[in-house]
């Protein structure tokens, strides 16, 4: 009799993946065995999980309640298994987490050191980039991801402090320019660009005022795909700024940069800690969690 556990294991990852031949990649097994994982599972629930295609396998409408039902027992199951090793291990080994880049640099790394500070027996791999990238697919235990979410039943997403946005400009730039009194004033202002933004952030900034948004397209003849860049011309009184508050706190409270719209409420986007729903957590990445969820959640 195949192990019933298992046989979810199987379930999951073809729901993910699409197909036999896929899951079985990833699970080391065949075909084959994948299907009769499946089939073991259909005949357990008297009813079909799948459709069947020459190339591709689809959930059918109870598949899919069956679905999650399986991620919730193995997630628990993962989590007891942690708990029995948290009882006699020490957390250890290495752990590779991914992170957009300004975060990253301004608000994780401090965290991370001193989650080694912590923990001597766990070292930290950390990518900064602005890419989207699949945790699972690319082998990050931990991945930080800014902007809305799409569903994906493969990962557990814990949301942390909101990234909220500010609009700022050199004294020497409002000297010559104007301040801007009202968010359409920055329409006739240069406003810079950051290149990997979506195009509707990096076209339209929106500010809040009593409850009221407005929506305001903005123009600008820099685009750069490096912050750190954006916030150098700024600097040097080129254009209007918009980025994350904690990476400007620095310029704002020394006065190199000042805040513009200081009565409206810029641009918020989510941000979320992102993990496997169905790997087995190991106690180096609870850990992080934890660390992560008590500074930031």
């Amino acid at each position: 009799m195949l192990d019933r556990l298992t046989s979810m294991t199987v379930f999951v990852q073809t729901a993910r993946y699409g197909s036999f031949a896929a899951a079985a990649e990833k699970l080391n097994m065949s075909p084959q065995m994948v299907a009769k994982h499946i089939e073991a599972l259909e005949q357990r629930v008297a009813t079909r999980l799948l459709n069947r295609t020459t190339r591709k396998q689809s959930l059918t409408v109870f598949g899919r309640l069956y679905l999650d039902r399986c991620q919730s027992v193995l997630a628990e199951v993962a989590a007891a298994d942690s708990l029995v090793q948290s009882s006699h291990a020490k957390p250890q080994g290495r752990l590779r987490i991914n992170a957009p880049v300004t975060f990253g640099r301004h608000e994780l790394v401090p965290l991370v050191t001193r989650f080694l500070d912590r923990y001597p027996e766990i070292d930290v791999e950390l990518t900064l980039s602005d890419r989207l990238i699949d945790p699972m697919e690319e082998g990050y235990e931990a991945v930080v991801r800014l902007g809305p979410l799409q569903k994906d039943l493969a990962l557990v997403a814990r949301p942390l402090q909101s990234y909220r946005l500010v609009a700022c400009a050199s004294p020497a730039y409002l000297l010559a320019h104007g301040t801007p009194q009202l968010p359409s004033d920055l329409i006739n202002h240069e406003c810079l660009g950051f290149a990997p933004w979506v195009s509707d952030l990096s076209r339209n900034w929106h500010f809040e005022q009593d409850g009221q948004v407005t929506e305001v397209p903005v123009s600008g003849r820099l685009h750069v795909n490096d912050w750190e860049a954006l916030r150098a011309a700024a600097r040097d009184g080129f254009g209007v700024l918009i980025g994350y508050e904690r990476a400007l706190a620095g310029d704002l409270a020394s006065g190199l940069l000042v805040r513009v719209l200081p009565t409206y409420e810029g641009p918020v986007r989510p941000i979320h800690l992102l993990y496997a729903a169905d790997r087995q957590m190991t106690l180096k990445l609870r850990c992080f969690v934890d660390h992560l969820m008590e500074a930031l959640g």
